[in-house]
Formats: structure tokens, C-alpha cells, sequence
């Protein structure tokens, strides 16, 4: 193996991590908030530009999530969350993971044609609990946004 390559995690490991963002999207899509809110640790952090500040803890996790479901409704949209290229980027052997990701929202107005409403790249801190994985902390970098570096 070449000494530079960054290390495989365990396939076990990587598909819990996969499994994880797969039900969040399908959770958040379904307006199933306090059960994405769930996905996160209770005190997490979720970062995105898109949105005016911070959003912290369970309670406010949930109330995002809500939100979410409420506007897509008004508008009259369906807006689905894809993730790809789940990579784990970072491991301190402890339980803790760095979980790279690209996000797309696409938005379908009812009797519309899908389109993507933005693109982004996910960054979290992923962490071990007795019953599985969860995200302490999630920056989302849009790949729209002025001065925000994409590789």
C-alpha cells in the first residue's frame, strides 16, 4: 500500500457511516423530524449559509427539520436530499470520524420538472454511541457561495 494513501476504513464500519446519511435524507425528505434531529448528538452543531445562524442542540435540530417540511408544503415543492461520495477522511481512532460528503437538494414543484436547487459539500465530525453513530457537528460548504474554497 502506497504510504501516502489515506487509510480504508473497515467495510462494516463504512457502510454504518453510508446507512447513516441514506436515513437521514429519508427522514428529513419524509418530514420525519424529531427521528433526523435523533441522527445528531444532543448537543450538535449544523452550519450551513443557507441559512442565517447556527442551529444547536436536539430541540432545535427538530424545529429546523419542521421548518423544512413547512416551507416545502407551502411552496408546494418536493425537495429531496442525495448524498454522495461519502468518504471518512478522518479517524482518531477513539470513535470519532471527519466524513466528507457532496449534497444536492432537488426541488420538484408539484406537476414540475426536478431541478437542483443547490450543491453542496458536507463536513462533520461523526461520533460513536452505544447504539450506532451520530453527527456532533456539520459545516455545509455551498458550492455557490462567494469566497468558499472548493477543491
Amino acid at each position: 500500500m502506497n504510504p501516502s494513501a489515506p487509510a480504508f476504513p473497515a467495510s462494516a464500519r463504512l457502510a454504518e457511516i453510508q446507512q447513516l446519511y441514506h436515513l437521514q435524507s429519508h427522514l428529513i425528505d419524509g418530514g420525519r423530524a424529531a427521528e433526523w434531529a435523533a441522527t445528531f448528538t444532543a448537543g450538535a452543531t449544523f452550519d450551513s449559509p443557507s441559512y442565517p445562524a447556527p442551529v444547536t442542540g436536539t430541540a432545535a435540530l427538530t424545529a429546523f427539520a419542521e421548518r423544512f417540511a413547512a416551507d416545502c408544503a407551502a411552496e408546494g415543492v418536493v425537495r429531496r436530499h442525495v448524498i454522495g461520495n461519502i468518504a471518512v477522511t478522518g479517524d482518531d481512532g477513539a470513535g470519532t470520524l471527519r466524513v466528507e460528503s457532496y449534497l444536492q437538494i432537488v426541488a420538484t414543484p408539484r406537476g414540475g420538472t426536478p431541478r437542483t436547487e443547490r450543491f453542496t459539500t458536507l463536513t462533520d465530525q461523526v461520533v460513536r454511541v452505544h447504539d450506532g453513530w451520530r453527527i456532533a457537528a456539520r459545516t455545509v460548504r455551498r458550492d455557490d457561495a462567494p469566497g468558499d474554497d472548493v477543491a
